[in-house]
């Protein structure tokens, strides 16, 4: 038994509706997609002259269309794609290995100044 009462005590919401306030329910399937405009038609774009258009999820070139690059053309170009990928990926660790080699040479020759500048200060005590 609470000591103040029931202090929590939300309010019953009212129940909802079941019915739509809209009529768009009652048009056909054709007065709706001309009413609404809901027959988009298949999405299609022009990319540097070649027509494109978007079926079942992938972006396909329309046939008799002159300027294309045809199938050959297509494998020579991911051919030579690959082939750069490879030369940049050999390029970027030449070029880590360098950096490394770079780090090592500098960091063996500031140990050898931190040297020199002891044996020349120990040989300044000496005189």
């Amino acid at each position: 038994m609470p000591l103040f009462g029931n202090t929590f005590s939300p309010k019953k919401t009212p129940p909802r509706k079941s019915a739509s306030l809209s009529n768009l329910h009652n048009l056909d399937r054709s007065t709706r997609e001309v009413e609404l405009g809901l027959d988009y038609g298949t999405p299609s774009m022009n990319l540097a002259g070649q027509s494109l258009k978007f079926e079942n999820g992938q972006w396909i070139a329309e046939t008799g269309i002159s300027g294309g690059v045809d199938r050959r053309e297509a494998q020579r170009l991911r051919r030579r794609n690959q082939q750069l990928e490879e030369e940049n990926n050999l390029l970027r660790l030449k070029v880590d290995i360098l950096l490394d080699m770079l780090s090592e040479t500098t960091a063996e020759s500031h140990l050898m100044e931190k040297e020199l500048d002891e044996l020349k200060s120990v040989g300044r005590r000496r005189k």
